[in-house]
């Protein structure tokens, strides 16, 4: 927890005031930040009870009351929709609103307005990938449908209300440490937000480095790198589930596999996390001990302070809301309600395609089905702090933005026009979505929510106090012919176009399995039976391990899901380590060298924060991946390719140890996994060995987690070295700057019992007691109950301090 001081000499005011009171560069002028008056000083926040409190807001209709418990997450009761959301809106904002308005500013690819000129090809990149574009559209579909357009307006002016009470005194510190203010809320932002998620969790694909593989490798060894399946993949709908005959189909041009090309490209194309994904499951009442459905939902997303979820409850004569929201969006889009619960794990398809064009005049007209039409063309003004403003022309054909052309990134990459065809592109409402799942009551509610979702494509787990589970592979999956998308495609020829979606009827899922769960952790949806083409990257292990687990189980309680969710077995580890325990000569290490082949040889895979041979483990695989892929993957000329994943790799070895990629093409002699294994190992040591003479070797000190402050500038913002375990492959996803964003679990007995935490708290203010007071608890596996409370528990001893609003 931290306190900002509220004391500083007048002295040292006075002698700086003068040099701090004009901006310097791109240091804002500190005479204003250091003020006692409006400075920072100004944001601290004291400990203990706060007052009640009686606000009169001119756009709410009703009462509404707002329950603010010991952790500081608001109940609001409103007798009303709009009211509801209007309040939301007020009190988010209240805890986080710089960063809500950063993370659009971000989205729109606006940040050199506020951080300069060094932010530049960013905002580029954002306008290229056609952010407010696709913004735009969702917008105008959220007005569209009432309930969305009620929900999203009144938030936004329940976000402005707030916005309307500040003053340079009492602006959220970052906006004087940056030395801006806030700006009015218009309902596009909350789009900008839902599309930067979208981004998060289906902007990547691999089509450009897949190019230059299929130009490089044949396609006997394209697939042995990239394959579609692999032999150990445990789906989320179980293996031999049959699945009917597919009702639509793509037609492929005469040649079904594209001719390979060259993308010379040498960019940063700055994807999301690979590793962005989830955990998420259901168990039935049968293998409960009260008899009741329990339901998790473990999110992973990049860690940041503030955190990216902020908890609510919503409470309306037609609704009874509680869980994560999103800051920026109204509703809730984890969470559970009087009747279900539901939870998200990102699905891991490619719905983003690049198609190659033909243009002329410039960027105003390009070849499709032998004529060339007009381009629309759309001019990006990105303003600049301290310098001009950019214009940046970028052309629309059918597919949609032209991302990269002979201005983008530069000249030099003698790379051709780049149109992209991106799901997340699409007009859409995701919010109706979440509107639905805040109000359902049952299993078709939940199916009808689901029905209008369309990206980023998710595994909605779902269960009731009716006693039914489910999970839907949910979102719209273009349809492909086989190695559609896989590799750039002709622009100039609509039959490379997308030919529809997957009827949602026939998306992969499931009710009320007789196994007794459902569960899904990013691995493939299916086995190879399901009848339609899916294209990504998946997980293995983690949804094996939990799979195992549950299925072992019975009599189950909240307690042991909250262990599972925080399970350290490394599944991958136990899988290689045979391996590498046969291919490796330990009589053959040093003194130095055999006291770590102890520790990793003996490793019961458990990647606790004290584990050494986790640690050893880690840094040998990334070794072993790098000694068989550089060679070939990493040449010497500017060709950008990719690694296989590694579950290929390790799959790949435990077929076959003296597959050809294994021999290094840039030495003479022919080299074997045991010598291969042999260097990596003695290259680990040497590696490990300072950390270890310095006390760091085990897992949460020599890699941990930074939870870092969202301006990736400010440690005193920051929770940094934390000392946790988990990992890549471990159900316990914790990484250094990645991992569990919220972990739940719900009983939906007659009475919903519930538990969460989160990585840091519902204040943004870094001078607040609740602005990272959850994270020593998160590092050490605790839940704190989630309170959904009802109008009649109005006096519990955990409510703390009650707002109330009035219109009047």
């Amino acid at each position: 927890m931290r306190i900002i001081p509220t004391i500083i000499t007048a002295a040292v005011t006075l002698s700086l005031s003068y040099a701090f009171s004009h901006k310097l560069g791109q240091i804002p002028p500190l005479g204003n930040l250091l003020s006692p008056q409006t400075g920072f000083w100004q944001n601290a926040e004291p400990i203990g009870e706060f007052p009640r409190e009686k606000l009169v807001l001119p756009g709410l209709s009703g009462k509404t009351e707002v329950w603010y418990d010991d952790r500081m997450v608001p109940h609001i009761f409103a007798e009303n929709e709009a009211d509801a959301y209007y309040v939301q809106g007020y009190v988010t904002a209240r805890d986080r609103l710089w960063q809500m308005e950063l993370q659009t500013y971000a989205a729109a690819g606006r940040l050199s307005e506020i951080l300069g000129p060094k932010l530049i090809q960013y905002d580029r990149r954002q306008r290229r990938l056609g952010m407010v574009y696709a913004a735009e559209g969702t917008v105008q579909q959220m007005m569209a449908d009432p309930a969305s357009k009620t929900a999203v307006t009144s938030y936004a002016a329940g976000i402005n209300a707030y916005i309307a009470t500040l003053t340079p005194a009492t602006y959220p510190v970052e906006y004087k440490i940056l030395d801006y203010k806030p700006e009015q809320w218009d309902v596009i932002k909350s789009a900008l937000l839902l599309k930067y998620m979208a981004h998060d969790l289906a902007g990547f694909c691999d089509d450009l480095e897949y190019t230059n593989a299929r130009r490089l490798f044949s396609m006997q060894d394209f697939n042995l790198l990239y394959p579609d399946f692999h032999d150990a993949t445990d789906p989320i709908i179980p293996k031999g589930t049959s699945f009917a005959t597919a009702s639509a189909r793509a037609t492929p041009p005469p040649d079904s596999i594209v001719a390979a090309d060259a993308a010379f490209m040498k960019f940063n194309m700055d994807k999301p996390d690979p590793a962005n994904g989830s955990n998420n499951w259901a168990v039935a009442g049968s293998k409960t001990r009260s008899g009741a459905p329990i339901l998790c939902s473990d999110p992973h997303l990049g860690l940041s302070l503030p955190s990216l979820w902020y908890e609510i409850q919503l409470h309306t004569p037609d609704m009874n809301v509680y869980g994560a929201s999103l800051p920026g969006a109204p509703g809730v889009i984890i969470g559970f309600n009087d009747h279900i619960a539901w939870g998200v794990t990102n699905g891991e398809e490619d719905v983003k395609d690049y198609y190659r064009m033909q243009f002329r005049n410039g960027v105003s007209e390009y070849l499709y089905n032998g004529s060339y039409r007009k381009a629309d063309l759309r001019v990006e003004d990105i303003k600049v702090r301290g310098g001009a403003t950019i214009h940046d022309t970028v052309a629309y054909t059918v597919f949609g933005p032209v991302i990269f052309d002979n201005t983008f990134p530069d000249k030099t990459t003698r790379q051709t026009f780049l149109a992209m065809r991106w799901k997340a592109l699409d007009p859409s409402n995701e919010l109706g979505t979440f509107n639905q799942l805040n109000k359902a009551h049952n299993y078709d509610d939940y199916v009808a929510a689901l029905r209008t979702y369309t990206c980023p494509a998710q595994n909605f787990v779902f269960a009731d106090k009716a006693g039914d589970i489910a999970i839907w592979h949910n979102g719209q999956y273009p349809l492909r012919w086989k190695n559609q998308g896989k590799w750039i495609m002709p622009g100039s020829d609509s039959t490379y176009a997308w030919q529809g979606y997957i009827p949602h009827e026939e998306l992969p899922h499931i009710k009320n399995p007789t196994r007794g769960f459902v569960s899904s952790a990013n691995q493939r949806a299916t086995d190879s039976t399901y009848p339609y083409a899916l294209y990504g990257e998946y997980d293995l292990y983690r949804g094996a391990r939990i799979n195992e687990k549950l299925a072992a189980m019975s009599a189950i309680t909240t307690q042991d899901m909250q262990q599972l969710q925080n399970d350290d077995k490394n599944l991958f580890a136990a899988a290689a380590m045979p391996m590498i325990r046969k291919h490796i000569d330990s009589t053959s290490f040093t003194a130095a060298e055999q006291p770590y082949w102890q520790l990793l040889s003996s490793w019961d895979f458990m990647a606790t924060p004290d584990s050494k041979a986790a640690t050893i483990f880690n840094q040998l695989w990334a070794h072993l991946e790098d000694t068989i892929w550089q060679d070939e993957l990493r040449p010497k000329d500017t060709t950008i390719l990719t690694y296989p994943q590694s579950i290929t790799t390790l799959q790949l070895l435990l077929r076959d140890t003296s597959f050809h990629f294994i021999d290094n093409i840039n030495t003479p002699q022919k080299e074997t996994l045991s010598q291969l294994l042999h260097g990596v190992f003695v290259t680990t040591v040497k590696e490990l060995a300072e950390l270890n003479k310095a006390g760091k070797l085990e897992l949460g000190k020599a890699r941990g987690t930074d939870i870092n402050h969202l301006s990736r500038g400010i440690p005193a913002f920051s929770a940094l070295h934390l000392n946790t375990g988990g990992g890549q492959h471990i159900v316990n996803a914790t990484k250094q700057t990645h991992g569990p964003s919220w972990r739940m679990v719900v009983q939906l007995s007659d009475k919903t019992e519930a538990f969460g935490i989160y990585p840091g708290g519902q204040s943004g203010n870094p001078g607040s007691p609740f602005y990272d007071n959850s994270v020593n608890d998160w590092v050490s596996g605790k839940y704190y109950q989630l309170h959904i409370f009802s109008q009649e528990e109005k006096d519990e001893a955990v409510i703390r301090y009650k707002l109330v609003f009035t219109g009047k």
